[in-house]
């Protein structure tokens, strides 16, 4: 009956519309056109009744070591790591976010602390409704500037099919999005996602797994809103067990 961490929520319409798309880490190592970054993570579980460990390395744009504690009712995690910065360097960050509820209901924060300066630079909190047709969720994040709606519907589980919407309203902007996609298995081994949003972004993703737990994905997006707009193309590759 534990709910979950926070990542969690709002997590299968985050997965089906974001990811494995031709999305750039916040930081990439550029060379002529091509950019490309490494991420690694490994989770040991159960260290003790409830608590687990992960460990994440993006270069060149992060790292971090992060407990978990899950048991009913609640769940905890707390992480430090270093995030690169507009000048060239690493920043130490903390990170401690908790969720109270069940699998039905949750509710959640997530808070952000940039140890260097000791200021809150990250806030955001969640809701989460669980069911066995549809998952729905509701965010606050980015600083309180930013909130969001989501809703995951899946349509046949055997074949992965499913769909998803987000609306995201910008309060700093006065902007709002609505984004959605489906997903689809070919095959057994065979992923299809497409996207689009109301900003005239259409994307999509073919993932195969190559071996046993061995993943290929190539993603593509276009702006249909601009002429000038060269299609974006990307590859990524993931071993995950």
């Amino acid at each position: 009956m534990n709910p979950g961490l926070y990542f969690a929520i709002g997590r299968k319409a985050r997965d089906l519309l974001y990811k494995d798309y031709a999305q750039p880490q916040p930081l990439q190592i550029r060379y002529q056109s091509y950019d490309w970054s490494f991420d690694f993570s490994c989770q040991i579980e159960e260290v003790l009744p409830g608590l687990n460990t992960v460990f994440r390395v993006v270069v060149p744009d992060s790292s971090q070591a992060e407990l978990q504690y899950l048991r009913d009712y609640v769940g905890f995690s707390a992480g430090i790591g270093l995030k690169a910065n507009s000048a060239h360097g690493f920043d130490p960050i903390a990170n401690i976010s908790g969720v109270i509820g069940s699998t039905v209901v949750s509710l959640g924060a997530d808070l952000g602390i940039d140890i260097t300066t000791r200021t809150l630079n990250k806030f955001s909190a969640g809701l989460s409704l669980n069911s066995a047709f549809l998952i729905a969720s509701m965010t606050l994040s980015d600083s309180c500037d930013s909130v969001k709606a989501s809703v995951y519907h899946p349509l046949n589980p055997p074949t992965m099919t499913a769909i998803a919407a987000e609306l995201k309203h910008r309060i700093s902007r006065d902007a709002t999005t609505l984004t959605f996609g489906a997903q689809h298995a070919l095959l057994p081994y065979t992923l299809v996602k497409a996207r689009m949003n109301t900003d005239g972004k259409v994307s999509a993703v073919l993932r195969q797994e190559i071996w046993q737990r061995f993943y290929l994905s190539i993603a593509g997006e276009l702006d249909l809103r601009d002429n000038n707009s060269i299609p974006r193309i990307g590859l990524s590759m993931a071993i995950k067990h």
